[in-house]
């Protein structure tokens, strides 16, 4: 097969001849060897793809002609969908080989019958008809082949309808279902362990591991090789399905659907009383995480916040719920369910009220109307060991940023593997033609309080020049702010502001004007593609280090110090390298794309560590003011 790709990749193969638009790439035919080796070696290998590589068919391609069982995970679902409706059709027609396909989302992501029926019923009760919206949904169910619930467009964008008719894994009754025969989530997982290649994400790639521990069986086919893109993204997810987590929604939906199977039954008063009791600490308790503006220690949340008496109050009513359930669990598999779900939401709650350790944080975040107590290892390299032991096979993590100038330490240290093979592949564009890079002279220091009005009147000034088409990227909510208001008092082209539309729409509309301007944070650093003269210049406001103040974060870096290690060194400095190398990669996305970079922070000058930054980017030619306006005309 190795021997092949270069063939298929190349100006004479299947895909130049049968693609729109294919550009054979040198460093995608070396990717795509590199990922045939890892298949034929059985090997953990990293691989890091600069922008333009072509790395979605330098993957796919070894993966549909190598003969093997292969899960491919993305970051979003958008990404999967392209992947699947897009990408795959085109490379299994081109190359022709007889490969079954199957996309897998979370069991959110689809209509659940049973919980649309049961709302039916509940709205026909309340209001003596049923809710037009579910009478909708009820049709549709019918013509629907994969029941994915995005294929109701805005009927689907209420938060709480969407609750209503979706299951989670907390809520689902499995085969006692009596709607088992038309689960849609059942469909999709028999339709995953019949194909070659399975396309997940991260969340459901992760998922699977938790269940196969837990004994519930497993969402995914054993795999002789899995692929996971935007690999970057993975140890931070991660931490969130290694520990323990309890919401004040879980909470609320055990008491609400422990009310509704009691009335159902009609002869358990002291159920009904025990779900009804936990009603009302839940709310107080939900009360105390409104309060939240971001995540603290666990320990500030019950000590400072005075939520101690609450969570007392929930874990004490919760206690008599479950005695409650365990002892009519034998009358209905509704019940037996709201029992299992009981004792697995008083054991995390447990775990995640507990005192601090070594070993764990505990954290709280603010979440809807609620929130959410977290549980999390400090050291996710036994966690990442349980989930490449749950696949055995070959793994390929890549993306266009895994290391720090070539140095894959910190994603290993991540991931808990100090000997994987990392592979480094430079971008095929031509930087140093396509871009400028513009280090602005007299900027203070970015600790000064009117910096970010300083970075406005500089965009101001620079996006007259360009006539619009720019990003401008913030490291902060409160600069965004800021930054915005100024500009929308003096833009003359149209301004499109993160927070003000969906992200995507917002990226759509801004391509769509030509010659606006967004501003953005961290979520428009990364995953937006904007190719061609609608984006001309990227503004980036301050180095990207995290903030103090994460209790995740924090805590990460403490034990790091307790170890002996360099938290700057070690952690800071190389995740600040990956993230402006994301958000300096949203300016050139093809081969004739020009543009303008501006890194704002005087320390990328002052500082060793701001050498070492510029060093990690695609080297441009450095133009002082007057090349910068001049650059920009020429756009």
């Amino acid at each position: 097969m190795e021997a092949d790709l270069p063939f298929l990749l190349g100006p004479d193969g299947p895909l130049a001849k049968a693609i729109p638009g294919f550009t054979p790439r040198l460093v995608q035919a070396r990717m795509a060897m590199e990922v045939s080796q890892a298949f034929e070696q059985t090997d953990l290998r990293l691989i890091e793809a600069g922008t333009g590589t072509g790395k979605t068919f330098a993957y796919l391609v070894p993966a549909l002609v190598a003969g093997r069982r292969v899960i491919v995970s993305t970051g979003t679902k958008n990404l999967q969908d392209q992947l699947f409706e897009r990408d795959l059709p085109r490379l299994l027609d081109a190359l022709r080989v007889p490969a079954r396909t199957a996309m897998l989302k979370g069991r959110s992501n689809y209509l659940c019958v049973y919980r649309m029926n049961r709302a039916a019923q509940d709205s026909a009760q309340a209001s003596r008809r049923v809710d037009e919206r579910l009478v909708q949904i009820e049709r549709w169910s019918h013509s629907t082949e994969r029941g994915e619930v995005s294929e109701l467009g805005r009927l689907i964008e209420d938060d709480r309808l969407r609750h209503q008719i979706t299951s989670t894994a907390d809520n689902c009754l499995g085969a006692k279902c009596p709607d088992f025969s038309n689960c849609f989530v059942v469909k999709s997982r028999r339709a995953a362990m019949g194909a070659d290649l399975v396309v997940v994400n991260h969340h459901v790639l992760l998922s699977d591991v938790l269940l196969k521990e837990e004994g519930f069986g497993e969402i995914l086919p054993g795999a002789d090789a899995v692929i996971v893109d935007e690999a970057h993204q993975l140890p931070d997810l991660a931490g969130q399905f290694f520990g323990s987590r309890v919401s004040s929604r879980q909470l609320r939906d055990l008491a609400d659907d422990s009310l509704k199977a009691a009335a159902e039954q009609g002869d358990v008063p002291d159920l009904h009383l025990a779900a009804n009791a936990m009603a009302s600490p839940v709310i107080q308790f939900e009360a105390r995480l409104a309060q939240l503006n971001s995540r603290i220690s666990t320990e500030e949340f019950l000590v400072a916040r005075d939520a101690a008496p609450a969570v007392e109050a929930v874990a004490e009513s919760l206690d008599a719920l479950c005695a409650e359930l365990e002892a009519h669990r034998e009358r209905s598999t509704t019940l037996e369910a709201l029992s299992d779900r009981a004792r697995q939401l008083q054991a995390r709650l447990s775990i995640c009220t507990a005192k601090q350790d070594e070993e764990q944080v505990r954290w709280t975040e603010p979440q809807g109307r609620g929130g959410t107590l977290h549980a999390t290892p400090l050291d996710m390299g036994q966690g990442f060991g349980r989930v490449f032991a749950a696949h055995p096979g070959a793994w390929i993590m890549t993306s266009a940023t895994l290391s720090a100038s070539g140095d894959f330490a910190h994603f290993r240290r991540q991931i808990g593997v100090e000997d994987a093979r990392g592979v480094a592949l430079e971008s095929p564009f031509d930087y140093p033609n396509q871009g400028r890079l513009y280090l602005p002279e007299g900027m203070p220091e970015p600790s000064a309080p009117d910096y970010p009005d300083r970075v406005a009147d500089l965009s101001l000034r620079l996006i007259e020049g360009s006539g619009g088409g720019a990003f401008v990227l913030c490291t902060s909510h409160r600069a965004l702010r800021q930054i915005a208001d100024r500009l929308r008092a003096q833009l003359r082209v149209p301004l499109f502001v993160q927070g003000e539309d969906d992200r995507a729409r917002l990226v759509e509309r801004f391509a769509a004007s030509g010659d606006g301007v967004l501003v953005g944070t961290q979520s428009f650093w990364e995953g937006v593609d904007v190719k061609g003269r609608a984006l001309r210049m990227v503004i980036i406001d301050k180095l990207p280090f995290s903030s103090p103040g994460d209790p995740v974060y924090d805590a990460r870096l403490e034990a790091l110090r307790r170890r002996g290690g360099n938290p700057f060194v070690d952690v800071q400095l190389p995740e600040a390298i990956v993230s402006l190398r994301q958000g300096a990669g949203r300016l050139i996305r093809d081969e004739t794309d020009r543009g303008l970079l501006v890194l704002c922070d005087p320390r990328l000058k002052t500082k060793n560590y701001g050498r070492r930054m510029l060093a990690a980017l695609p080297f441009m030619s450095q133009v002082d003011r007057e090349g910068a306006l001049e650059w920009l005309r020429t756009l």
